[in-house]
């Protein structure tokens, strides 16, 4: 038993069952046992890999493709450059490398970072020292003004509720136990006003997940944008409305039980990317677009050939394979999607269509 699993024991003896978004949110943030609060879960001896470790090439476009957004906005002269969940900070040393080469804006760019693991905050500090980034605890601290962001596999790590139809009522999925073990089971049918428009769409015993806190960091996002201009990026597993139960554990690079061995094992969920679009108004959001499409339309096989010119026997497989795991069908590129923000009228960004 983890030292987290027998604190929520004794929280569940003492109050009854939590709620998925509750047990997900201490698993991942808890201050001494939470997953992100005591270890880099990336890499090979981490638990996972994101885009941006995968290869050079996903950070790069995202440079071109913020800098763009921010010349098609007249290129104003101070802007807020900031990324949600920055891991290891390898993405934004990636993207302002490259979006240096449009003059003007390197200079213009205050980096502004959201991190909640003092972990991952340690590793960002020394991989973008040159750019002098400042942290924030919640989206809502980051400064006004234009802000240009990008935020990958982000929202996938925020908490979920779970929520099972039974008729025109749901019951939700909670968490309680079974003599010492931590279970899934379920609460009393009630009425979810807030669900009343997925009844048009489900059968008694599917699950629908939602998730304000991704609701909130899109509004906040969404009204700066809409103020102040500037260009979002949302990186994610996930689709348009939620069906399913997607809650997900991964430990050593393999699929684990979620309830087996909190605080050890990182957490995620799909992103329903509806909810998510609807609280970013004012603001405009671009098509969902799948992101191999979204990479191939800023150029990455372009890129690919480029880069590969130099390289030969294992260092060439490998480019070709992060090539392949970025954008195919099969790999990375249909089930992760693109959700794009601008204000009202504005040019969505490069590799989005309105």
């Amino acid at each position: 038993m983890t030292a987290l699993a027998a604190h929520l024991s004794r929280q569940i003896r003492a109050s009854g069952p939590i709620s998925v978004a509750d047990y997900m949110a201490a698993c991942l943030l808890h201050p001494d046992h939470g997953y992100y609060a005591t270890r880099d879960p990336l890499g090979r001896a981490g638990d996972f890999v994101t885009a941006p470790e995968i290869s050079q090439m996903f950070g790069e476009l995202i440079g071109l493709c913020l800098a763009q957004a921010w010349r098609d906005q007249g290129s104003p002269g101070e802007i807020v450059l900031a990324e949600l969940g920055p891991g290891r900070g390898t993405l934004m040393a990636d993207a302002l490398r490259a979006g240096a080469r449009a003059p003007g804006f390197a200079e213009a760019a205050r980096l502004h970072l959201v991190e909640a693991s003092p972990a991952l905050r340690a590793v960002q500090a020394d991989t973008l020292a040159a750019a002098g980034p400042t942290w924030h605890d919640r989206v809502d601290t980051l400064p006004d003004g234009p802000l240009f962001l990008v935020a990958n596999e982000f929202l996938d790590a925020l908490p979920v509720r779970q929520f099972q139809r039974d008729g025109a009522g749901w019951r939700e999925r909670v968490v309680g136990l079974d003599g010492d073990r931590l279970v899934p089971g379920l609460s009393g049918a009630l009425p979810r006003p807030e669900l009343a428009h997925r009844l048009q769409d489900t059968r008694d015993g599917d699950v629908v997940e939602t998730c304000a806190p991704a609701a909130a960091v899109a509004a906040a996002i969404g009204a700066r944008i809409a103020r102040h201009g500037g260009a979002a990026l949302f990186i994610d597993y996930g689709d348009w409305r939620s069906l399913g139960d997607t809650l997900q554990a991964l430990a050593g690079h393999a699929y684990a039980d979620p309830f087996a061995a909190p605080g050890a094992a990182d957490l995620t969920a799909h992103v329903d990317f509806e909810p998510v679009a609807a609280a970013a108004r004012p603001a405009t959001h671009t098509r969902l677009t799948p992101q191999g499409v979204f990479l191939e339309r800023l150029g990455i096989t372009q890129r690919a050939q480029a880069l590969a010119r130099g390289l030969d026997g294992s260092a060439l497989d490998a480019h070709v394979a992060a090539h392949r795991r970025l954008t195919h069908p099969d790999e990375m590129g249909t089930l992760f999607k693109v959700l794009g923000f601008v204000p009202e009228g504005a040019e969505p960004p490069p590799g989005l269509d309105a």
